[in-house]
């Protein structure tokens, strides 16, 4: 299969086509879905539910996940800023963007963005460790990348049923390290790389845009 990334590119047939064996050719990828075409196998989706970190339970079918679009990429993230991680799936070639809403019991949580000084602005390659009733959480903010798909450049910790972290470290890019204590939850914070004279934590409201 040809996949140029212009939408104006025309790939001619390398060879002969196989009709006992229904291959297609479409000069354009783009195109595939406006033929008529579908490069979906039909494999059915799966979504896990971790138990305690010991086991996985299969609850495709009770949250409708299990469809049969030719999924390309999964992107979590609260988009409804409400603490809360959704899933956004893209298809290609097999249905529409899919956002699958979190709608497991509220828990507490602690959304964090960084902004880096010394290291790089947004603070990519920090590592992050979060100590909620004497039990670390230790998250890297890496934004993984996948098919047209990137994760939002922000750390999330689940805190269950505590309402604060009781210390937060980051270990920045640079090399310096950060520590807070005593980080109340439910909110989304905006930390900055430590400078002397500076404020190191903003609070960011729901749905505010927070500056690059």
């Amino acid at each position: 299969m040809s996949q140029p990334w212009h939408r104006g590119a025309c790939c001619p047939v390398p060879g002969k086509l196989d009709a006992s064996l229904n291959e297609f050719w479409s000069e354009n990828p783009w195109d595939i879905v406006r033929q008529g075409h579908n490069l979906s196998a039909y494999e059915r989706k799966r979504a896990f539910l971790n138990v305690r970190g010991r086991d996985f339970l299969d609850i495709s079918a009770l949250t409708g996940a299990d469809g049969d679009g030719d999924g390309r990429c999964v992107v979590a993230g609260d988009f409804r800023n409400n603490g809360q991680l959704d899933l956004v799936l893209r298809q290609s070639g097999g249905g529409p963007v899919l956002l699958y809403e979190n709608r497991f019991p509220r828990r507490h949580y602690l959304e964090v963005s960084l902004r880096g000084h010394q290291s790089n602005r947004l603070g990519i390659g920090a590592r992050l460790t979060a100590v909620v009733r004497g039990q670390s959480l230790v998250r890297e903010l890496y934004p993984l990348n996948s098919f047209t798909s990137q994760m939002p450049s922000r750390v999330h910790f689940g805190l269950g049923e505590a309402t604060q972290v009781e210390s937060l470290t980051i270990r920045w890019p640079s090399g310096r390290e950060q520590h807070l204590t005593n980080v109340a939850g439910d909110r989304h914070i905006v930390v900055d790389e430590a400078q002397e004279g500076e404020a190191a934590v903003t609070t960011v409201a729901p749905g505010q845009t927070i500056a690059p």
